[in-house]
């Protein structure tokens, strides 16, 4: 699993001009999934993530994770984190998992982190979306499950 995280102080997700899902302040995750991903690596990565401590403190230093400050995640499936551009100009994305698998998966990376007491919200899986967010920091890192 590949991950896009950004810590944001709001984000919103729509379909069709209609708001799906939406937060404050909290994480923004774009979640890849590829073929040999199980629900191992939706495990790593759904305690690694809720456990990050790139929250700032009363001082100001990154200390605090979004369990400590109750933060939300806006969590939106994200096929192209696996596109290959290495040759031409248009990206592969062989290595995406496909769509049944890959809904699954995304559906248990999402349950997990409800069951250690994050809000979640969502996009549509496969629809056509658009996300708004507003990054504070900037912070954003790369997480992979490999």
């Amino acid at each position: 699993m590949r991950l896009v995280v950004q810590r944001v102080t709001e984000a919103n997700v729509t379909v069709d001009e209609e708001v799906v899902g939406q937060i404050g302040q909290g994480l923004m995750v774009l979640v890849g999934i590829t073929h040999d991903d199980t629900e191992e690596d939706a495990a790593y990565l759904a305690d690694k993530v809720v456990h990050l401590r790139i929250f700032d403190d009363s001082e100001g230093k990154m200390n605090l994770s979004l369990l400590d400050i109750g933060g939300e995640i806006l969590s939106v499936s994200q096929f192209t984190l696996y596109g290959d551009t290495k040759k031409g100009r248009r990206p592969n994305y062989m290595n995406a998992a496909k769509p049944d698998k890959a809904l699954g998966l995304y559906e248990k990376w999402n349950d997990l982190l409800r069951e250690k007491g994050i809000k979640v919200e969502t996009g549509t899986f496969g629809a056509m979306m658009d996300v708004q967010l507003t990054n504070s920091g900037p912070v954003t890192l790369i997480m992979d499950s490999k």
